[in-house]
């Protein structure tokens, strides 16, 4: 989902019809649907943390920091030794501090989040159930209305640190109480709201800017992705394939997202295609470079859990995750 957003809205722009809306084409309009489908994909990312929760220690921290510097200064060291990039000492520490001198938004904001998470697992714990449900609502109620209505800056479009922990909170609710959520088990319902919910984002997209028609604090794209994410969690998988290509999610948004591979490669690609090609045709071609794009970096990142298994050694070699 976080790829298809990023080849579509983050690559192409996305129209602002404002209300005119006889005046959209089908190139339009796909863009918008798409937009709409995929945006809650941070939001899942997120649920999904909450829902197991954050277990943070200095080991894990490290890890973290140790999977964000291997993309960063390996990307970096191996454009240098391929002569794609000139050595420059300033650009080397970019790729160094990656909590400070990062354009991925969501690295300092996840650590924040990380170091956070101790306070508010124990804060849950003395919280019952309908105490928890007031307070998580009147929090998400505060975002929605203080941030997404009137745009206040702790929170205006969701890509802060406030947005993290009110999706990790959610998450933690659902894994406490969700299973008690099955409609009289007519699960069904889930998907049913994650596409209403869906259409009320392209309806308000028609009249409102982009960036905040697809806020991730925008009450449409949370109840769509609470109500996405419920509709998975309500289902019986397992599954040792979808185990194994979970543990590189993280490092396709480190991949993809890196200024040099976005810059030069991912995002001039979606422009050429979108510009040489039918809807048809761009559509399959995404769907083929979101694949490419996963699996590729599945491939790299066993170089990376290979590395961490022997560094973090005293855990019996096991890959990291």
């Amino acid at each position: 989902m976080v790829l298809a957003v990023h080849l579509d809205g983050a690559s192409l722009g996305l129209p602002h019809p404002a209300g005119n809306i006889v005046q959209m084409s089908s190139h339009d309009w796909w863009r918008l649907v798409v937009e709409a489908l995929m945006i809650i994909g941070v939001n899942c990312f997120t649920l999904i943390s909450g829902y197991f929760g954050i277990k943070a220690n200095w080991r894990g921290f490290l890890k973290l920091s140790a999977t964000c510097l291997f993309y960063s200064v390996g990307i970096y060291l191996a454009l240098i030794v391929s002569g794609m990039l000139p050595w420059r000492w300033a650009e080397f520490m970019d790729s160094v501090l990656i909590y400070t001198h990062s354009d991925l938004w969501y690295v300092p904001a996840y650590l924040g989040l990380y170091v956070l998470s101790p306070v508010l697992n124990s804060a849950i714990k003395y919280l019952e159930q309908k105490q928890f449900l007031w307070t998580l609502l009147s929090f998400v109620a505060f975002n929605v209305y203080c941030g997404w209505m009137w745009g206040a800056s702790f929170n205006a479009t969701g890509y802060t640190i406030m947005q993290l922990i009110m999706m990790y909170l959610i998450g933690q609710f659902i894994g406490r109480y969700g299973h008690d959520w099955d409609f009289g088990n007519k699960t069904y319902l889930y998907p049913i709201i994650y596409v209403g919910a869906t259409a009320l984002i392209v309806v308000n997209s028609l009249y409102d800017a982009p960036l905040h028609a697809f806020a991730y604090n925008s009450p449409f794209v949370i109840i769509s992705s609470v109500s996405f994410f419920m509709w998975f969690a309500t289902m019986k998988i397992e599954s040792k394939v979808i185990n194994t290509l979970a543990t590189s999610a993280f490092a396709v948004y480190l991949l993809h997202k890196n200024p040099y591979i976005w810059r030069d490669i991912i995002k001039p690609s979606s422009i050429y295609l979108w510009e040489h090609l039918s809807l048809l045709e761009f559509t399959l071609a995404v769907i083929f470079l979101i694949v490419v794009i996963y699996l590729l970096t599945f491939v790299v990142d066993r170089l990376r859990l290979y590395l961490m298994s022997k560094l973090f050694a005293n855990n019996g070699g096991k890959l990291e995750r």
